[in-house]
């Protein structure tokens, strides 16, 4: 066997490999279930399933407001990406944004109550949409294995 042969041997069995397919079907699962929560959302709620996980962020304490920084932290976008995410928020009357209290130069974002009232709303269709195709497809006992594993790994990649 030449060299050439031997290295498409190689390149096939990384390709192949176990780890890529077990990683590539939790990325498919993950991409899947995140486009049909976005498209639910969508038709029934009119908003993107990013925009709900901003609301999300900002109804859970009362009078929540929280920084556009943060909020691009927590849903790894770029400034940029957070500022036109809530510029067409804030257009759909979801959100406002408020002068920071403590920094004159900080405005923080908080839910209006179309916003609130547009989360419950998505809330019971994001629900609907995990409950059918993230927990009804498997027993009760996978369903905790699976969510303990998911942890253990988030916490893992935490750690570094």
């Amino acid at each position: 066997m030449d060299a050439a042969s031997r290295r498409g041997d190689e390149v096939t069995r990384a390709a192949n490999s176990g780890l890529v397919r077990d990683f590539g079907l939790l990325l498919k699962a993950a991409t899947r279930l995140e486009q049909r929560i976005d498209a639910d959302l969508r038709r029934e709620c009119a908003i993107s399933h990013t925009m709900f996980e901003v609301l999300i962020r900002l109804c859970r304490k009362p009078d929540e407001r929280v920084s556009q920084r943060r909020l691009a932290d927590d849903l790894t976008l770029t400034s940029g990406g957070i500022t036109r995410l809530i510029d067409r928020m804030e257009g759909a009357a979801l959100v406002r944004r408020v002068p920071s209290p403590g920094d004159r130069r900080s405005v923080l974002v908080e839910a209006t109550e179309g916003g609130r009232a547009v989360f419950v709303q998505a809330a019971a269709v994001h629900a609907r949409v995990v409950e059918r195709y993230f927990v009804a497809p498997l027993t009760r006992d996978d369903y905790v294995r699976l969510t303990g594993s998911l942890s253990e790994i988030h916490e893992a990649l935490r750690g570094d």
